[in-house]
């Protein structure tokens, strides 16, 4: 008899959707949304101007521990230490539990916690010195005249500009004879002593138990490279990484992610193609466009709805930046209602667009408008005189976007030194920085004191002692005794180095005690209260500014209880607001002159474009350089690359596992050309057989910071251009309208006609 069967399946019960705290549809659009809940493998972002990148980022975060991730195992780097505090403060807004366990920060700060830990791995002791910019330059410098060379070759370059060098050549992979060649051909006869010059610098560096900048990047990538156990576990302690502003990053920061995402793959990388504008700085546009390259199995995101600006301002800016070649296409969609066209103005000359600038503006006030809600932006720093000569006349108040930072002001690097000498006591530099503030003490006594100390296992403990001083001045018992007379002399004094060194010694006596150790608010007040306020006074003619900077300086030390974490952060941080721009006018609510590669990231209601002719924005430099080369498979290549005959050339497999690129177009006020790394300078994944060339225009990174200026603007944009300039001989000469301009449809924009009356 047959046997009977019947087939029954087993359903698996539905899921039931996870119910999230945070209401992830409702609070993000569709864009961000299909971000926030994308699953694991690396994804790349490409995020428009005003389109809630950092929203969607915080949200992935919150999403992520939500699901479980422990805080602890997600990265989020960043270009500046407020974003990332910005962004954890989010998180914590949203799920609502502690992410101190987080690891969030730009680069260096991250590079910085990591090597405290793994410093002895590289020989490197854990309490090593970050150099700042000022730092690194002087011990540069040192390394020019240990070498005989500065009094030797007067032309020879000084050290702050060896330092810019140096750093190129670390961040972008260039070798010294191509930058030399591209950037500085009259130092080319220099090349093996400046080769001997960073000889010593890292020696000296060692020496010194300390890193800039770039070590803390170079001794990350070290130790994933060449420490196996070290690198493993470092690939395996995040299980995501997420990076911001992408397509800033260079070379060196690119490896090094790449490198920690080499396990897990769980990366995301956030950016706009269309905003990278930094290359002067070694940002590598060849990051975020050869991201898909590397990792092949990315999935791309694109973030197109903008919050910012109207309809009528990001069809201009779309239509800008259509012109560009090699992008991630993307078209941005104005939430916000309409608005008045943008305005394209021929002015007569500078002189023109001056007055019509500042009359433009005192009319918007009239209308409503806020002086804090305008910017005028530029190309170069010097094409805003004549505005800032007219908004003087006019009484209209402004400030002016600088790159001064606070903590790299003499006084408070004078400070600082201090501070340092008694957390790392072989700091050379702030030894002798500190030694020369005291009357009879140049360059040649500190060497000497140097000498004498330097040798000693720790040298603060030979100083006080009474090595270096011309004698043993007292004994210490116990803890370090805190003299009231720790008050050196002014400059004016007459009394001998000795004398000053002794009371150098008395104030690093107070200060270097366990109980100051953990109060650098008070070590801070000390020291300018025993001594130095009496040089600030001698020696400054703004003292008071400066007293008030270092009373300032008091007062954010007091979140820190210890003088280590408070000089890390201080090595780390990044311009304080309000002490980065010039302020001139009476009034709290000031128009802003900023450059736009300053501009970036920021808004205004109202934004005036100056200067848009032809060779001042895209700048004669940026039209002669081409922009740089990548050269890729055919079959590898994505929606970023368009295959053009102007653009491309057949290339036989000259070195196989290479890929270039490099757009090295920088602000005129940094002389800066394009330069492309040869293939031995740059590893990239084997499996990348070049043997398509791609030569990009220089004029497209220009396009790009055009762009950037006019998505700054919410409500209204003006385009200004002077049909008339003077030349170098004083001569007139006819300006030819920005080809940003000329590209634009005659729909995009009103056209204003000026006239007098």
């Amino acid at each position: 008899m047959a046997e009977k069967i019947r087939r029954y399946t087993l359903k698996q019960p539905a899921k039931a959707q996870k119910q999230y705290r945070v209401r992830y549809e409702d609070e993000l659009n569709q864009e961000q949304l299909d971000v926030v809940m994308a699953g694991e493998g690396p994804m790349l972002v490409i995020a428009g101007a005003g389109s809630g990148k950092t929203r969607a980022l915080t949200y992935r975060v919150s999403r992520l521990i939500e699901d479980g991730v422990d805080p602890s195992d997600i990265l989020l780097l960043t270009f500046t230490n407020k974003a990332a505090k910005e962004m954890l403060s989010r998180v914590e807004q949203l799920v609502t539990i502690d992410t101190r366990r987080m690891w969030g920060g730009t680069f260096h700060s991250i590079g910085n916690r990591l090597l405290r830990q793994h410093a002895d791995t590289i020989g490197y002791r854990s309490t090593f010195t970050i150099l700042d910019a000022e730092d690194a330059k002087e011990m540069m410098e040192s390394a020019i005249s240990s070498l005989g060379i500065a009094t030797l070759e007067k032309r020879f370059p000084k050290g702050d500009v060896l330092i810019d060098i140096y750093s190129y050549l670390i961040n972008t992979r260039t070798p010294l004879e191509l930058h030399l060649e591209n950037n500085y051909p009259h130092f080319g006869i220099y090349r093996d002593e400046m080769i001997n010059v960073f000889r010593r610098y890292k020696e000296r560096k060692r020496e010194a138990n300390a890193m800039d900048f770039d070590d803390l990047l170079v001794n990350w990538k070290l130790l994933l490279d060449d420490y196996p156990d070290v690198s493993a576990a470092l690939q395996r302690r995040y299980r995501y990484i997420l990076v911001d502003e992408y397509q800033d990053t260079n070379k060196l920061q690119a490896e090094v992610v790449d490198k920690m995402a080499e396990v897990r793959r769980n990366v995301m990388m956030v950016g706009d193609d269309a905003q990278s504008i930094y290359s002067f700085r070694g940002a590598s546009f060849e990051n975020i466009i050869t991201f898909p390259l590397r990792f092949p199995e990315a999935k791309i995101y694109k973030l197109e709805i903008n919050y910012r600006s109207t309809r009528q301002i990001l069809s201009l800016a779309n239509a800008s930046i259509a012109q560009n070649r090699f992008q991630f296409r993307k078209e941005l969609q104005a939430v916000r209602g309409d608005g008045p066209d943008p305005a394209v103005v021929g002015v007569d000359d500078v002189s023109e667009q001056a007055s019509f600038i500042a009359q433009r503006i005192l009319e918007l006030r009239d209308e409503g408008e806020s002086f804090g809600d305008i910017a005028v932006l530029y190309r170069s720093h010097y094409q805003s005189l004549e505005l800032q000569m007219e908004l003087s006349r006019r009484l209209i108040p402004y400030e002016i976007r600088s790159g001064i930072r606070f903590f790299e002001q003499a006084h408070i690097k004078d400070v600082i030194a201090y501070l340092k000498i008694v957390t790392n006591a072989r700091d050379e530099l702030s030894w002798k920085r500190v030694m020369k503030l005291y009357p009879k003490v140049g360059e040649k006594t500190a060497a000497e004191v140097w000498a004498r100390i330097g040798t000693a296992q720790n040298p603060l403990d030979a100083f006080l002692g009474g090595s270096g001083v011309g004698g043993r001045v007292s004994e210490r018992n116990g803890d370090r005794e805190q003299s009231s007379d720790a008050r050196p002399p002014t400059p004016h004094s007459r009394r001998g180095a000795g004398s000053s060194l002794k009371h150098l010694r008395d104030v690093l006596s107070v200060i270097s005690s366990e109980s100051m150790q953990h109060n650098p608010s008070e070590s801070i007040r000390l020291i300018v209260e025993h001594g130095y306020a009496d040089y600030a006074r001698a020696k400054f003619a703004n003292s008071q500014a400066r007293l008030d900077d270092l009373e300032q300086l008091s007062q954010y030390a007091l979140r820190y209880d210890d003088t280590n974490a408070f000089l890390d952060e201080v090595a780390l941080a990044n311009p304080i607001a309000g002490e980065d721009v010039a302020v001139v006018g009476p009034e709290d609510e000031k128009i802003v002159l900023s450059s736009v590669h300053q501009a970036k990231g920021l808004e205004w209601r109202i934004v005036f474009v100056i200067w848009l002719a032809d060779g001042r924005f895209p700048s004669q430099r940026a039209l002669r350089v081409p922009g740089g080369i990548v050269r890729v498979k055919p079959k590898e290549l994505h929606e970023a690359f368009e295959l053009t005959d102007a653009l491309v050339q057949g290339r036989g497999t000259r070195d196989e596992g290479r890929v270039d690129l490099a757009i090295d177009e920088m602000p005129e006020e940094i002389p800066h050309p394009s330069s492309s790394s040869p293939e031995s300078e740059l590893p990239r994944p084997s499996s990348l057989v070049p043997d398509v060339e791609i030569v990009i225009p220089g004029e497209e990174e220009e396009r790009r910071l055009f762009y950037v200026a006019v998505t700054r603007a919410k409500q209204e944009l003006y385009l200004v251009f002077p049909v008339m300039a003077r030349d170098r001989g004083g001569l007139d000469i006819l300006m030819e309208p920005s080809r940003f301009i000329r590209e634009l449809p005659g729909d995009s924009y009103e056209k204003w006609v000026i006239g007098s009356e």
